[in-house]
């Protein structure tokens, strides 16, 4: 069998474009994630000491903040028993109405689209950059690009963390939001912005290189396996759900001193919790691993894969075929040019 590239260029498309196509995605993966998470939460038995939410896809954070019960939404403070997440879902949409299961949505798209434009877009550039403009080749390649991308969205995107902590808390006029954000910058400095860059470096980097490694392995071995020389919106979608589902896996202790440490944050932020101490990455996974051991930091295995992998597969499959349409449209203006 004749060794395929693990990469292709993305020829023919401007960046503007890759941002268009990566822009679709987000919101079509926030609208279906949202959907989804909503009926997850409500599934759960809900102490009262709960506040925060997070929920986390491999793509984007999803965080709910419920404070003293006058911010939730219907279905957190109905008292109805759920039997599972599907029987959440049809209670919800039936007696709360389908909007219901999109609450938060705003705040969620304020970090998500921009962090996922810049994300896949980066990763584009970069992967083509490295193996066609600088001429390096191997299979490596998605794993440095992945891991690069990922982490200047990381860096870039952090300080709006800050901002949907601050939407998610009360109703606020952007002049108002204006206004709190600069008194928080002003009483903590700067690097208040990027409170919990750490943590979501050491989580989301690993798990951009390992999903784009696979995800490009995958995608190359399906393209041989069904002779075809460009993926269709099928094999994008199954490669991406592996390759999210891998990822998701190997990466799980980072995501679970993550959310400890988002949910801390979200408790800071809205809900005015003081932080006696702040606790370092390491300090954190310790004190997980003194509480429960090994088991601690692999908690929430199976819902974190069920979450991941969809997401991971309608997100790249949707930014797959926005990027193949454009190609087509690209070559149908230069042919009519000619």
């Amino acid at each position: 069998m004749v060794e395929r590239p693990v990469v292709t260029p993305s020829a023919g498309i401007s960046p503007v474009q890759q941002m268009l196509a990566s822009g679709t995605g987000a919101l079509l993966t926030s609208v279906f994630a949202l959907a989804a998470d909503s009926a997850s939460w409500s599934g759960v038995i809900r102490p009262s000491k709960w506040k925060c939410f997070l929920y986390c896809n491999g793509l984007m954070d999803h965080i709910y903040v419920c404070q003293n019960g006058a911010s939730c939404t219907s279905w957190y403070k109905t008292p109805t028993h759920f039997s599972g997440t599907l029987d959440a879902f049809v209670k919800i949409t039936r007696h709360e109405g389908v909007r219901s299961l999109w609450s938060g949505l705003p705040p969620t798209l304020v970090m998500a689209v921009p962090a996922t434009v810049i994300y896949f877009t980066c990763y584009d550039q970069l992967r083509d950059l490295l193996c066609y403009g600088m001429g390096f080749q191997g299979n490596y390649i998605p794993l440095v690009a992945g891991g690069l991308a990922r982490l200047g969205a990381v860096s870039v995107i952090s300080p709006l963390e800050l901002v949907r902590t601050k939407m998610q808390s009360r109703k606020l006029t952007y002049s108002e939001l204006r206004v709190c954000i600069r008194s928080s910058v002003a009483q903590d400095g700067w690097l208040s912005l990027w409170r919990g860059w750490g943590p979501t470096v050491l989580r989301d980097v690993p798990f951009s290189a390992l999903y784009w490694f696979n995800y490009e392995l995958v995608k190359a071995q399906l393209c041989d396996q069904y002779d075809v020389s460009q993926a269709t919106f099928s094999i994008s979608f199954t490669a991406g759900a592996i390759s999210g589902a891998v990822a998701a896996i190997m990466t799980l202790p980072f995501d679970v001193v993550k959310t400890r440490r988002q949910i801390q944050l979200g408790e800071m932020e809205t809900l005015g919790v003081p932080v006696k101490n702040p606790t370092s990455t390491l300090h954190i996974m310790r004190g997980i691993w003194a509480e429960s051991g090994y088991r601690g930091l692999f908690a929430g295995f199976l819902p974190r894969v069920i979450k991941v992998a969809p997401a991971c597969a309608v997100m790249i499959s949707t930014y797959e075929f926005g990027k193949t349409f454009f190609q087509k449209m690209n070559l149908d203006r230069e042919q009519q040019a000619c």
